[in-house]
């Protein structure tokens, strides 16, 4: 590790901009240089390939933390371990930065978090200084946890920003299992006025507006958007929280306006936010303006002040419509709120027929399937798939050749795996019942077999 192998690394980058795993490494050993700002940056290049990289976002929120950025370390720890099964190294950093701002108490519960997903990440110096300040501090109760997550992307420098790339999805309703309420919702408010515009014009309807879809985590909301633009066969931007939030004040604004002004520009154009509550949270719960200047900017694109909005068609998901500013429920905006719970029996079965289409396989009894998982979202489902065809590979490796998967083998793995989407049920629950004034929870009760 030398300055004539950074050199190196950053000549071949020059020749490969686009290699991830050259960027990460080259990324790391500024790290172990002491080069934080630099690997700050390589990082941040890497992210813009790989949005997804929990590995990339991790080492990102490191080289906050050593350069005193906590708050935005913060932000980003949040969004990756909000996550199903964040990685160890994500409630380490997250502890140490926690550490930062001397909230002792939840860094040594993420402390402890880290290990228990990883014994081998013990660091006993930390760890003994952190022993020394708790007894020092005598803390109470921990802060209130940050709502927000991710961080800001690098702006490109000769171009501003540079939007996010907009993509024509194969996937249609055909590859979404059941859903056929929800399907037949977005048929009426997206693919007919595509296929029948000059209907909708006879009524004074536009082309547009906007669908949210809320509910258990992993019951297919994304995949449920990505199949919408395909079966219209139309442009698809998909914004994670990362093409817009930024540490700098008024650039979170400007990212949204020029996502927005990106879809107009490629209309008709599905453009869909994921954890779309962390964009708009209530701005009743935050003590910054800067959030709440975010989510009027966010209103204000919504209902097209500047510039028309027609044929723009916004979907967005979100685990927690709770945190949602109630401002982006009227009408004109997120007019449409589809509940979007687990799978029934009959799509469990269609779930479980489209991802072991191309495994070897045996006759599966799908119906028994279906049945004995009950509560099971579509990650779930994946989860028994993969779990199953795990165990199937020790087999196949010690016979030399694939062997097929049967309904015995994925009944055990249903038994080794527990559904998600209960956790999410009793805390909905609480807002169904205690916070449901105007009927929008009213799915939530039908569904929990509580309305009468």
């Amino acid at each position: 590790m030398n300055v004539e192998e950074i050199n190196n690394l950053r000549e071949a980058l020059q020749v490969s901009p686009d290699n991830v795993p050259l960027r990460k490494y080259l990324a790391d050993l500024l790290m172990k240089q002491g080069q934080f700002a630099d690997a700050e940056q390589e990082y941040k290049k890497a992210l813009k390939l790989a949005h997804n990289d929990n590995q990339l976002k991790v080492g990102l929120a490191n080289a906050f933390l050593e350069q005193g950025k906590i708050s935005v370390g913060l932000v980003l720890t949040e969004e990756i371990l909000s996550q199903d099964r964040p990685p160890a190294r994500a409630w380490l950093t997250y502890a140490k930065l926690q550490y930062a701002q001397a909230q002792y108490l939840d860094a040594k519960d993420a402390y402890e978090k880290a290990l228990l997903v990883d014994p081998n990440l013990a660091d006993a110096y930390w760890e003994s200084q952190l022993n020394v300040k708790l007894s020092e501090s005598g803390q109470g109760n921990g802060p209130e946890k940050i709502k927000l997550s991710h961080y800001g992307e690098e702006e490109d420098e000769q171009d501003g920003y540079a939007g996010i790339d907009v993509e024509r999805p194969k996937e249609t309703f055909e590859q979404v299992g059941g859903m056929e309420k929800i399907k037949e919702e977005i048929r009426l408010k997206i693919i007919h006025p595509l296929a029948h515009p000059e209907i909708y014009k006879a009524y004074g309807k536009k082309i547009g507006g906007g669908i949210l879809l809320y509910g258990p985590p992993g019951c297919g909301k994304t995949h449920l958007a990505r199949a919408t633009a395909g079966e219209i066969k139309t442009n698809f931007i998909s914004v994670g929280i990362s093409e817009v939030l930024d540490m700098y004040i008024g650039q979170s604004e400007q990212n949204l306006h020029a996502l927005f002004e990106q879809a107009r520009d490629y209309k008709p154009c599905v453009l869909f936010f994921d954890e779309v509550d962390a964009l708009g949270a209530s701005r009743t719960d935050m003590r910054h303006s800067a959030g709440r200047q975010l989510i009027n900017q966010f209103l204000a694109e919504m209902d097209g002040i500047d510039a028309t909005n027609e044929g723009v068609l916004i979907l967005a998901a979100t685990n927690a419509p709770w945190h949602l500013d109630p401002a982006f429920r009227r009408p004109g905006r997120f007019d449409r709120i589809i509940f979007v719970p687990p799978p029934d029996e009959p799509a469990r079965e269609s779930i479980l027929q489209i991802m072991l289409k191309d495994k070897p396989t045996e006759p599966i009894d799908y119906k028994q399937l279906a049945k004995q998982t009950p509560d099971f979202s579509g990650a779930d489902l994946k989860a028994l798939v993969d779990i199953a065809v795990e165990e199937k590979l020790t087999e196949a490796m010690k016979r030399g050749t694939a062997v097929p998967l049967t309904t015995k083998d994925l009944l055990a793995a249903a038994k080794k795996h527990k559904p998600t989407t209960k956790e999410w049920f009793t805390t909905a629950k609480n807002y169904a019942i205690f916070s449901n004034e105007s009927g929008q929870y009213d799915d939530i009760l039908k569904y929990m077999n509580l309305k009468k």
